[in-house]
């Protein structure tokens, strides 16, 4: 296992919109005993209801959905830019069900964890969060050109709010 450091969310520099945006996230949670991760692009950092949160949207057909919706903890790890041999384990993720199979595994990535919630442990910082919400998207209610590219299919997403825990880098 690596080790991590803990950071003051207050003092620490990231970017959000690179590492959500541009290098993708690997969203992780559990419940039942059951462990499935997937990547995230979409997402956002912020404060709300007087605490730091992140922001989250998930399609409803995700298995990772299932999990988040019975847990109550999740994670985003994120990856060293500089190390491409991520972005394909990252798409894989993203392209797999863990409904099949342990993805994770497959993908050439473990598990570990920190107060009981999972994380990939291949990462280099993760955020640790306590879901407070979960909102459907009312697509029907977005503009007409984002309904057309995104949401043609109904495939549409929920919306999670989690509060963040902790923050851990290498």
């Amino acid at each position: 296992m690596h080790t991590f450091q803990d950071l003051d969310i207050n003092t620490t520099d990231f970017n959000p919109f690179r590492l959500i945006g541009s290098d993708w996230a690997a969203l992780t949670s559990k419940a039942d005993g059951k462990i499935n991760a997937m990547t995230v692009s979409w997402g956002g950092v912020g404060v709300l209801w007087g605490k730091n949160v992140v922001t989250v949207y998930v399609r409803k057909t995700r298995y990772t959905k299932e999990l988040l919706d019975a847990g109550d903890y999740f994670s985003l790890t994120f990856f060293n830019e500089n190390e491409p041999k991520y972005k394909s384990a990252l798409k894989y993720l993203g392209a797999a069900s863990g409904h099949d199979e342990d993805k994770i595994k497959t993908a050439g990535l473990t598990i570990a964890h920190k107060n009981r919630v999972p994380y990939i442990d291949e990462g280099n910082f993760v955020i640790l969060c306590q879901k407070m919400a979960s909102i459907e998207m009312p697509s029907d209610k977005l503009p007409e050109d984002i309904r057309e590219k995104w949401y043609a299919d109904g495939n549409d997403h929920t919306i999670y709010i989690g509060e963040i825990k902790g923050l851990y880098a290498r």
